[in-house]
């Protein structure tokens, strides 16, 4: 399986440089784990911690979800592996396989393109009960490209530790 990564376009609106930028994180997190089995997408980083490349897979499915349908399109949808609410089950995939992950993963994302095309504009707001504040659309795009760019610098140090493989 080899992701294919396209780049940001260097001048365009704002909304599609937003886009873009999302997605090439989208795709950086997809390339990391491309090539390796179930057992080296579960490998851990160093004990006590969960963190491994199957379980930022995994929660970031759950970002995607909360950020987009549950803010956002103001869906009363659980997370995926937490009926609680609690977002550090996902980061816990030694049971998990790349195609349960991976599957879920690319279903939010789907949502959330779709919610994203579909809202009016990028001041589209909601409320965010967590923050106890209204949101635009432009902050939670800004806010998934900053998820995604720090989890995808743990995603290099866990690549590496998997197989050497370095960079993006």
């Amino acid at each position: 399986m080899t992701t294919e990564r396209i780049g940001p376009p260097l001048t365009a609106g704002e909304r599609e440089t937003l886009r873009a930028f999302l997605d090439y994180h989208r795709a950086t997190l997809a390339m990391k784990c491309d090539g390796l089995s179930d057992e080296e997408l579960r490998r851990r980083s160093m004990p006590p911690s969960t963190l491994s490349l199957l379980g930022l897979v995994r929660h970031m499915a759950e970002v995607e979800r909360t950020w987009f349908r549950k803010v956002i399109n103001g869906e009363d949808v659980p997370l995926v592996w937490s009926d609680e609410g609690d977002y550090q089950v996902a980061y816990d995939a030694s049971a998990s396989t790349r195609a349960e992950a991976f599957a879920a993963w690319q279903s939010e994302v789907e949502h959330s393109r779709r919610i994203e095309r579909e809202a009016e504009s990028l001041d589209v707001t909601a409320y965010n009960p967590r923050w106890d504040e209204e949101v635009s659309l432009r902050l939670v795009m800004l806010h998934l490209i900053h998820e995604y760019a720090r989890h995808n610098g743990h995603a290099d140090l866990l690549r590496e530790g998997v197989d050497g493989t370095v960079g993006a």
